[in-house]
């Protein structure tokens, strides 16, 4: 892989040990994955950042970076809990204080402590065709399919190196050759409501490539797709006809067709026995705020279930009025966080959500093994409604 002058200083130590341990994990990465070279990026998103899932060794880690600076807009993930609602979320002492010298030590190497997986939506907005370095799964299909642009699927050190150089290896979907579709998939419907994140699931399981398809739908429905197919498998970006930037140029002759039939979705779930509610993973955009505030104004919340909406800050902070709307019904806004790295699956037993890609991991053992309910959003707003 070819380095410039200064990145063979930075590879050399000459701007320090840190530095030269980011370089040297860049090169290696672009080495393995055949890179001609590094490329500037424009921005970064960093996962990595619940205490919950990154532990003592990850902190470890973060605090061996004191003094190294990132060299371009980096913003964060969700951590392990809203500070609001220590309780609800069985946060102890300790995980508390981990959590908070987490996130300093990120604050500590200019990282913008957005605790949010769609930081699209307001914190750090990349444009058509720029080069990104971006963690968290479901952000980075989201940027490809949708926004279009570029970025592999990082790992939490890889996009933290990228920040820190400023570079990413020119490989994988940063190459006009390597986002062009690989599967056509055929459906005998028009996903509705959990279908979308559904099928999702399935094409996750399907797909190992990027999936075309011929379905309508509107931003919230793809950004569920999305994340649960990034969830159940390694899919990175996706193409829908007449839909996503790029769909034009995607199809072509070595594509391949698979057929998914309604009735491979079927999902009969009630929500009746449900514990909690939760909504926003990915994190809730304002359409959706604003549907679920609708719904809920001058409604009454029934007894026994917790509707818990997940949001960044950042939207939030734009629409205090939808969000008092929603706490005056009784459902908790909690922002920092999401239903998965939080504690809810380990507190709940059953949780209904409208994400394919929170069904995923609370199921399993690690964050609680719950049983999860997939159902559409006003399915959900119903059952928690008097």
């Amino acid at each position: 892989m070819y380095l410039t002058r200064e990145e063979e200083r930075i590879l050399e130590g000459e701007e320090g040990e840190i530095l030269a341990k980011m370089m040297e994990i860049l090169v290696k990465v672009g080495e393995i994955y055949h890179a001609d070279r590094l490329i500037p990026i424009t921005s970064a998103q960093i996962s990595g950042v619940s205490y919950n899932t990154i532990g003592d060794s990850g902190l470890h880690f973060l605090n061996s970076l004191k003094g190294a600076k990132v060299r371009v807009l980096t913003t964060l993930n969700p951590l392990a809990f809203d500070e609001r609602y220590l309780y609800e979320l069985g946060v102890d002492e300790k995980t508390y204080n981990k959590q908070m010298e987490i996130i300093k030590a990120y604050v500590d190497i200019g990282v913008k402590t957005t605790a949010t997986c769609t930081p699209y939506y307001f914190d750090n907005i990349p444009k058509f065709g720029e080069h990104i370095a971006w963690a968290e799964s479901s952000a980075v299909i989201y940027v490809n399919s949708i926004i279009g642009a570029r970025t592999n699927r990082e790992g939490a050190i890889t996009a933290l190196a990228s920040a820190l150089i400023g570079k990413t290896p020119n490989y994988g979907l940063h190459l006009e050759k390597k986002r062009k579709a690989t599967h056509l998939v055929e459906l005998d419907f028009q996903p509705e409501g959990e279908e979308y994140p559904l099928l999702g699931l399935l094409l996750g399981e399907r797909v190992k490539g990027i999936p075309y398809l011929r379905i309508g739908g509107n931003y919230d429905d793809f950004k569920l797709m999305g994340a649960a197919m990034a969830a159940s498998g390694s899919v990175a970006m996706y193409h829908v006809e007449n839909f996503t930037p790029e769909y034009r140029k995607a199809l072509h002759d070595d594509v391949e067709r698979i057929f998914i039939e309604r009735k491979e979705l079927e999902n009969n779930a009630s929500c009746e026995d449900v514990e909690l509610v939760a909504i926003g993973c990915p994190h809730v955009s304002p359409s959706e705020l604003r549907r679920i505030a609708d719904y809920l104004k001058g409604k009454k919340k029934r007894t026994g279930v917790e509707l818990w909406i997940f949001v960044a800050r950042s939207v939030k902070e734009r629409y205090p009025e939808l969000i008092r709307m929603i706490e005056n019904f009784g459902g908790k806004v909690m922002v920092d966080t999401c239903v998965v790295v939080s504690n809810a699956g380990k507190i709940y037993h059953t949780i209904g959500t409208n994400s394919g890609k929170a069904a995923f991991y609370l199921a399993k053992e690690k964050f609680g093994g719950a049983k999860v309910v997939v159902r559409d959003l006003y399915t959900l707003l119903r059952s928690v409604v008097q």
